[in-house]
């Protein structure tokens, strides 16, 4: 794929993954092995309180094309076939689950140096369609994400976003939930060698005027343990260390406590992760 804005979800991304991603409550298993044929095998179970969840998935790579398996606790399969590079810059993804008929969905995506597109439509009588776009460089980039729904007739979905990148520095402005939700995010890298970084977002509902600050950071002890911690303007705060003790192998301890209900809301997480 060639280098630009990218896609619309990625604005925004980076601050999102500081902030949010592994940060987690529950208890969560998940190892990953490989077959003689080269098909990735993932069994996960997550505990959320006293309910158990798990599931098992299959990923075949086949030259252009990927194909993923998701076989859940439900009795539901999920199944996915990625094929990049049919065209330069073009991917396709089709998806659909069993025994769900009506969840099949297509989806294409198309990079270039300064624009990036997807869209994407249920394989329906009536679909929903969804389309995002984002034009810029990997500088300044501006972007919008709709959704259509055909049978009502009416726009389900309507957001825009801004993004600014530097070499150490990333931030981003959304206007989702048809302009009732702003989101401004930062990103800023610290000390590279260290993977220190800093982040921070901002949410505030118009219709509510409801605001929510979170700021988090994240630092590498060593090669392979890294550390990261957030806390949000509510009281929640969280923190979590990782360590990879084979390659593509990580070891999770995340803990979340209510700093204004200690004694009520104190949860600790453990996630053991392989990943492929």
């Amino acid at each position: 794929m060639v280098k630009g804005p990218g896609l619309y979800t990625e604005i925004g991304k980076k601050a999102r993954d500081l902030l949010y991603k592994d940060h987690n409550s529950d208890q969560k298993f998940s190892i990953t092995t490989f077959s003689p044929a080269g098909v990735a095998i993932t069994s996960t179970g997550t505990k959320k309180g006293d309910l158990l969840l798990g599931d098992v998935a299959f990923q075949s790579r086949r030259k252009n094309i990927t194909t993923d398996l998701k076989v859940c606790t439900d009795s539901t399969f999920l199944i996915t076939a990625t094929v990049d590079e049919a065209a330069p810059g073009l991917r396709s993804i089709f998806s659909f689950k069993v025994p769900d008929q009506n969840s099949g969905k297509v989806e294409l995506q198309y990079l270039h140096e300064y624009a990036g597109i997807s869209t994407s439509m249920g394989l329906t009588q009536n679909p929903t369609v969804n389309f995002s776009g984002v034009i810029g460089s990997n500088v300044l980039a501006v972007g919008t994400d709709v959704s259509f729904d055909t049978k009502s007739g009416n726009f389900t979905k309507i957001n825009a976003g801004l993004s600014f990148t530097k070499e150490d520095l990333i931030a981003s402005l959304t206007v989702n939930d048809k302009g009732d939700l702003l989101n401004a995010s930062y990103y800023h890298i610290v000390n590279p060698l260290f993977n220190t970084a800093v982040g921070a977002e901002v949410s505030h509902k118009l219709s509510s005027k409801d605001s929510t600050i979170t700021v988090g950071t994240q630092h590498s002890l060593d090669p392979l343990t890294s550390v990261k911690a957030r806390v949000n303007s509510a009281g929640i705060a969280s923190a979590l260390i990782q360590h990879e003790w084979k390659p593509k192998s990580f070891f999770t301890i995340s803990g979340e406590i209510d700093t204004k209900s200690i004694d009520k809301s104190a949860k600790v997480g453990l996630a053991l992760a392989l990943k492929p």
